[in-house]
């Protein structure tokens, strides 16, 4: 028998500390317990032959990606004040939780699957493939101010991964390994800084290439009359627009193939995956509804299945990001077995 995981809803209303405190003091229990996991579960997934990290020993590092953090976008550092505040958490701990895939970093831990992306306008439906057994720490939370507010996808206390906002704007990611890794902001808090600050995919382009991402990744965006990729490798972008977009977990810009650091495995499944999407996406009318771009979803090999191992990714949840009725769309763990939980803004 699967066990549906348990999906917390934070609903939170004003300036960014205030959002953080929110966020942190309804998962306060998960997320202290989640740190006393192996460090967030980071010890769990590090190679054996690594010492064990602790936040001390980061220190240095955390620091480093507060400072870039800071620089960037003010307001999520001081959201990230505010977690550490409503959870009882040191600022070093909230940091960490913002950091993990880039204190992993990829040479030590080889990736075996990702998450597979496509969008439509009006649409954007991914995957989230994961490794650390991470769908005990799905939330959705609902964010915002006056402005504009944002239905945020969060694992483990991040403030930012997927998600829709009240402009119409669809952010969604997959994982690309290249280029150096280090200290710059982490891909998931500019996820949520697009999603805090651009109404269309041209003014999301426009700013995330003016921010220093910490991490490669690709960026796939969706609004109401257009999709885009972004791929980011280094300092360097490069952005695919088109009226249909799919994407999977190697590198599609030309010049960016032969810097693909993804091992020979790991692409044969991102590609197996890519081909799998773009022909079940061709057969799928464009006025198909959530529920059939879930079964797209849970589909093989688009979704990916477990193997019982902590170290390996696998789909955590499936994800439609509806921009036009700013819906967020989700099964959560298994999505061959979940329900499908609906979330409005």
């Amino acid at each position: 028998m699967t066990t549906v995981p348990t999906v917390a809803h934070v609903v939170a209303r004003g300036e960014p500390y205030a959002l953080g405190v929110a966020h942190g003091t309804a998962l306060r229990r998960r997320l202290r317990a989640f740190l006393d996991d192996g460090v967030a579960r980071l010890n769990h997934l590090l190679p054996t032959a690594v010492t064990p990290v602790t936040p001390a020993g980061l220190a240095a590092d955390i620091a480093a990606y507060r400072a870039a953090i800071t620089r960037a976008t003010p307001r999520l550092a001081d959201e990230i004040a505010g977690l550490a505040a409503g959870a009882g958490l040191t600022s070093d701990e909230a940091t960490l939780l913002q950091l993990r895939r880039e204190l992993l970093g990829y040479r030590s831990i080889p990736a075996w699957g990702d998450c597979t992306s496509y969008a439509r306008p009006g649409l954007l439906a991914q995957t989230v493939d994961l490794n650390g057994n991470l769908d005990d720490q799905i939330a959705v939370l609902d964010l915002g101010g006056d402005r504009r507010r944002a239905l945020v996808l969060s694992f483990g206390g991040l403030l930012g991964y997927l998600g829709v906002n009240t402009s119409g704007l669809a952010v969604g990611l997959n994982l690309v390994l290249g280029g150096a890794w280090g200290p710059g902001l982490p891909p998931y808090l500019a996820i949520r800084h697009l999603l805090d600050s651009a109404d269309s995919v041209e003014r999301a382009v426009a700013t995330l290439r003016a921010l220093p991402l910490a991490s490669s990744r690709t960026i796939v965006l969706a609004d109401a009359t257009m999709t885009a990729w972004v791929e980011v490798l280094g300092a360097e972008y490069r952005v695919m627009r088109s009226t249909e977009s799919v994407h999977t977990n190697h590198f599609l810009a030309a010049d960016f193939t032969d810097r693909d650091e993804l091992n020979v495995f790991a692409r044969t499944s991102s590609l197996r995956r890519l081909r799998a999407a773009e022909t079940a996406l061709r057969e799928l009318p464009g006025d198909a509804g959530a529920e059939d771009h879930l079964a797209l979803l849970s589909r093989p090999p688009i979704r990916v299945p477990g193997d019982g191992r902590i170290r390996t990714e696998r789909t955590v949840a499936a994800v439609v990001l509806d921009a036009r009725r700013r819906t967020l769309h989700l099964r959560p763990g298994d999505p061959r077995h979940s329900p499908t939980l609906t979330f409005q803004l």
